[in-house]
């Protein structure tokens, strides 16, 4: 496995900084909060989409579980098991409010992703000398987990009880929809690429990568985790709490650019007051 990850170093580092930059996007904006207090069905539509199609956790899940799959009937057998299975706990933990820190649910889900590219590589038999359990189970009890994220991040928003078991379905009709447009493409994709020579020479590698990127989403959630759960440690805890890294970054840029040009030295071109 140390020389399929030298193969794809460069694909990982890539694969971090792009999710280092959005990962904690993947939530409910201002915006939306604001919006949601008159939001109609189709707002809800548009925002379970929009939630799907930037959910990279949930995608890359998904994309382990398509990775291998060739025939039409099993990519819908375990589809609509992910699907059965969040649209379950989407629905009964937001409708019952049923809630956890949404850190440590995403902790989790990247958990799934991390366990699927395992699970590509044969990991069960190879490094364990087990069985890989039965996926079309793990694939359906998985989605139940993600449902539960996507409820978290639902449950963030001010919903009122009038009409509120057709905002959660609207809301999960547009996540089918966003998830059926990821799809398309992604199998899209697939399919050329295993036309290709390199798709046997590299599937190792992708699903290595999957796997990187699976621990990277589960550090950056434990350390969103540790913001709201010690805030006195940090100075903050806010759900876009990157934006307050970037925050910092910048003001410490500013203090050093402004300590290097104070120790600069002078020149005659410097003008005397």
């Amino acid at each position: 496995m140390l020389s399929v990850f030298k193969k794809c170093r460069w694909p990982i580092a890539v694969g971090f900084y792009f999710i280092c930059s959005v990962v904690f996007g993947h939530g409910m904006s201002e915006a939306d909060k604001a919006k949601a207090l008159e939001a109609t069905n189709w707002d809800f539509i548009e925002l379970g989409a929009s939630h799907m199609v930037t959910g990279y956790d949930h995608l890359l899940f998904l994309f382990g579980v398509v990775f291998f799959l060739t025939r039409f009937n099993d990519i819908v057998k375990f589809v609509t098991a992910f699907t059965i299975g969040h649209s379950i706990t989407l629905l009964f933990a937001t409708l019952y409010q049923i809630q956890a820190n949404y850190y440590l649910v995403d902790a989790v889900i990247a958990l799934t992703v991390i366990y699927k590219g395992f699970d590509n590589l044969g990991g069960f038999k190879k490094y364990l000398n087990i069985a890989s359990p039965n996926l079309l189970l793990i694939v359906f009890v998985f989605g139940l987990i993600h449902g539960f994220g996507l409820s978290t991040r639902l449950q963030m928003l001010p919903l009122s009880e009038e009409g509120l078991v057709l905002k959660i379905l609207s809301f999960n009709l547009g996540v089918e929809l966003g998830q059926i447009a990821a799809l398309t493409v992604m199998l899209g994709l697939l399919a050329i690429w295993r036309k290709t020579k390199s798709f046997k020479n590299f599937s190792n590698a992708a699903n290595v990568f999957l796997i990187s990127l699976g621990v990277l989403l589960l550090l950056q959630q434990l350390h969103g985790y540790s913001h709201t759960s010690h805030p006195d440690d940090f100075g903050f805890s806010t759900d876009n709490h990157l934006h307050e890294h970037e925050k910092m970054s910048s003001d410490m840029e500013s203090e050093i650019e402004s300590e290097m040009t104070n120790q600069r030295p002078r020149t005659s071109h410097d003008s005397i007051d």
